[in-house]
């Protein structure tokens, strides 16, 4: 298909899975009965625990785990390719923070696990260290699917530039970045992170947020958005719950790209030269 309409299910995560399940089950619904063939939901779509104690008593391994297993009935019964923006995964003595999509038959089409994690300090006292609790993933995934080839990342990666271009020269024509951004950065950097990497790779580029006000304290920036291949936002939400839809059209990605044909004038990083003192 060509031209589809694309869904972004923004939600407001807490700490009981049941709840968090339910509420992302009904998105999926409502973006499938609005006639979404492809819908997205946020980073941590089961869970927002800032307590490891806590977290680690409620999440389960990918096999056992009851969003994925939910979602994946939803899929089949609606016929959509439905993207979990990721879940807290148990690996281990450690947490994957892991998307997974799944293809309109129900069957998982691909797992991703975050690359970057984020530890950070910022300006407003806020500190994030998410190598304490979660362990990175080691490998980009473009998954093919019957909306078009996807690549898939998560929150934090949208500051990495060199994984969408790898992505973009693989062939990918939608771009994704569930996200859980807090409202400082989101505020700050959002719109233009999403816009760059949708120009500079002429991709679609989508992600599901997570928006508002938090059981564990934490305040997320929302503003799922869906951004096409020429850095025009398609549609954006709030920071409410609820659904951001559009209609793209895949032919987009053909056409920025022969506008721009910057993946054909591509080179490897030049040798960086050093001369002088430091300051």
């Amino acid at each position: 298909m060509s031209r589809l309409v694309v869904a972004c299910v923004q939600m407001r995560s807490g700490r009981d899975p049941v709840a968090n399940r339910e509420a992302a089950i009904a998105g999926v619904v409502a973006a499938a009965d609005a006639g979404a063939a492809y819908v997205q939901t946020p980073e941590m779509t089961g869970l927002l625990e800032r307590d490891k104690a806590a977290l680690f008593d409620k999440i389960r391994t990918q096999d056992e785990d009851e969003t994925i297993a939910a979602l994946r009935a939803v899929a089949r019964a609606r016929a959509v390719t439905v993207h979990i923006g990721s879940l807290a995964i148990r690996v281990g003595e450690k947490v994957a923070n892991r998307a997974v999509l799944i293809g309109p038959d129900g069957e998982i089409v691909a797992t991703y696990d975050k690359i970057h994690l984020f530890d950070v300090d910022l300006p407003n006292g806020e500190t994030w260290r998410e190598s304490a609790t979660y362990v990175g993933g080691e490998r980009a995934v473009l998954a093919h699917t019957p909306v078009g080839a996807i690549g898939l990342s998560v929150c934090y990666d949208i500051r990495f530039p060199y994984l969408y271009r790898a992505y973009a020269e693989a062939g990918a024509e939608i771009l994704t970045a569930p996200a859980a951004f807090t409202r400082q950065t989101g505020e700050a950097h959002w719109h233009t992170l999403a816009r760059a990497r949708a120009i500079e790779n002429g991709a679609f580029f989508v992600a599901a947020a997570q928006g508002g006000r938090h059981e564990d304290g934490r305040e997320t920036f929302g503003h799922s958005i869906v951004v096409d291949p020429w850095g025009r936002v398609l549609a954006e939400g709030d920071t409410e719950p609820g659904l951001v839809l559009a209609e793209i059209d895949r032919e987009a990605v053909t056409e920025a790209r022969r506008r721009v044909p910057s993946l054909r004038h591509g080179r490897a990083a030049p040798l960086v030269e050093t001369g002088g003192a430091p300051a």
